[in-house]
């Protein structure tokens, strides 16, 4: 399980924000477990990346910008428009 995470739940759906630097096997640990959506960004000055276990396997929306709220939007309408509501 991951420590520092806050969450985004101003719309549905809820988003995980993970801070930078985490490493990428621990983000896909705790989403096989928790399978809550993540927005995760790899190193301080790259895109966020959005990722999501669909119940078989972890889903990931890669290059959703460098802008946390824009990041955050784009993530959920691509949740939405992938059926996790």
């Amino acid at each position: 399980m991951l420590d520092g995470i806050t969450s985004d739940d101003s719309e549905s759906p809820a988003i995980g924000l993970v801070p930078a630097g985490v490493p990428w096997d621990d983000v896909r640990d705790h989403i096989k477990i928790v399978h809550a959506p993540l927005l995760v960004r790899p190193d301080d000055t790259g895109p966020y990346v959005g990722a999501y276990w669909d119940g078989t396997k972890l889903v990931v929306a890669e290059d959703l910008g460098s802008d946390l709220e824009g990041a955050v939007d784009e993530f959920r309408e691509f949740l939405r428009e992938h059926g996790e509501e």
